[in-house]
């Protein structure tokens, strides 16, 4: 079980192949936090799939289309890009070419991918279930997607 010590700021996700735990960074990205807390707390996360999952690379969710489309009823969030590097398990957000069209989306990645550095917003960081993201199917798109069956704050669950 993790150590979480920041309940407000961790996530709990139950995903198709076991809970992650992702422990969130409101000093790096406090805009991308409050909306995802905000996502989660509304229920957007649950059921959604991984449509995008790259072998060595990532595995992207938070469509509601599961095809990487689509976004929350939100508007799409400033950019919060910072020096956080992109190592394996790094919680970061998709966007589309403008560096201010991240909204729902967001990957988590399973290597080094330091090309990505100062150009998405990392906003957290996998503290337990890495080994479960690992599990992931593959693929782009993905056919018979995992997925998050549910996604909350863990201060919201009932220890």
């Amino acid at each position: 079980m993790a150590d979480i010590q920041d309940p407000e700021n961790t996530l709990i996700l139950e995903t198709t192949k076991g809970r992650v735990v992702i422990a969130m960074r409101p000093d790096l990205a406090p805009g991308h936090v409050d909306h995802i807390k905000k996502l989660a707390r509304e229920g957007f996360y649950d059921g959604i799939v991984f449509h995008r999952v790259i072998e060595g690379f990532m595995a992207q969710t938070g469509c509601p289309n599961g095809t990487g489309t689509g976004g929350s009823k939100y508007p799409n969030l400033k950019a919060e890009f910072n020096t956080e590097p992109h190592v394996r398990g790094t919680a970061s957000m998709a966007r589309a070419q403008n560096p201010n069209s991240a909204n729902s989306q967001f990957f988590i990645c399973f290597g080094d991918a330091g090309f990505l550095d100062r150009q998405y917003t990392v906003w957290g960081k996998v503290i337990e279930g890495m080994e479960n993201v690992d599990k992931i199917k593959r693929g782009e798109p993905v056919r018979d997607p995992d997925q998050i069956v549910s996604m909350k704050v863990a201060a919201d669950v009932a220890a």
